[in-house]
């Protein structure tokens, strides 16, 4: 074999081996931006080295994996549900406490779940490997956080951070971070409502008012509907029964529409006169 030919397999086999590598790399990559997606991309700007950024997340990957990451029970995650519904209701008389609360409720699941909380810029990089969706929003909470600390956050700026909050609690229970509430659904008429409150000039603290009757007026409309259909399904049951039950007349009273007997002691049933 000469020698030009010696080369020219020594530098095809130094190009298949770089093109390997760097499809690997690539590869590599696009895994790394679809599960970190916009903690990618914030990593890269600060580290200003996708090389830098790629080995830090990698490292994030090990991390998490040694840990004893795991889900909650059944009974758990109905606690922390009811707990989070209390705090929303809380929140309309004491936002700044509700917030707080949930904040704190926020950890004891990720406690619960597996992970350390004693660093908070650890938490965050624990949190970006599987809860990366919803890790701005958790630290545009904190932030808050950190502002109603300082006596700076308003009633508004509270309820971003019990949104936020929610966002993360709902990811850790196994939820979909946005699955719609009837608290939310208030919000949402509120909102609608609240452009042409705006236009119409009112101070800030009625419209606040009139939003908590909104979210109010909801509740109240979906326990209403609740209680209609459950009516009307005890309704359809008892003309079942009716139907099933009624026997020759010789016990009917022409005179009062009340419940006789009809050999069954424990079904009343309601005569209705003939005409």
């Amino acid at each position: 074999m000469s020698a030009g030919t010696t080369v020219a397999i020594i530098v095809a086999v130094v190009v298949i081996a770089a093109l390997i590598i760097g499809l690997m790399a690539a590869g590599r990559r696009r895994r790394l931006q679809q599960r970190f997606g916009p903690e990618y991309d914030r990593l890269v700007g600060e580290r200003d080295s996708k090389r830098k950024a790629e080995a830090e997340l990698t490292e994030r990957e090990r991390r998490v994996q040694e840990l004893d990451i795991h889900p909650l029970t059944d009974s758990a995650r109905a606690g922390y549900a009811y707990q989070w519904a209390t705090l929303q209701e809380q929140f309309v008389d004491t936002p700044a406490g509700a917030m707080a609360a949930s904040q704190v409720l926020v950890i004891a699941v990720m406690n619960e779940r597996g992970y350390p909380t004693e660093s908070r810029d650890q938490v965050l990089a624990d949190l970006s490997v599987e809860h990366a969706k919803t890790l701005d929003r958790y630290r545009a909470a904190e932030e808050i956080s950190a502002s109603a600390t300082a006596g700076t956050a308003s009633t508004e700026d509270l309820r971003q951070a019990m949104i936020h909050y929610r966002a993360l609690f709902r990811e850790l229970l196994g939820e979909a971070a946005d699955t719609p509430s009837v608290q939310d659904a208030g919000r949402q008429d509120a909102g609608r409502q609240d452009a042409g409150r705006q236009d119409a000039g009112l101070p800030a603290e009625d419209r606040r008012a009139q939003d908590l009757a909104a979210q109010d007026a909801a509740r109240d409309q979906v326990a209403r509907d609740q209680a209609a259909r459950d009516q009307a399904a005890h309704d359809a049951a008892g003309s079942n029964r009716v139907a099933s039950d009624t026997q020759p007349d010789e016990t009917w009273d022409p005179v009062a529409d009340e419940p006789v007997s009809n050999g069954h002691s424990d079904i009343p049933v309601q005569r209705t006169p003939r005409s």
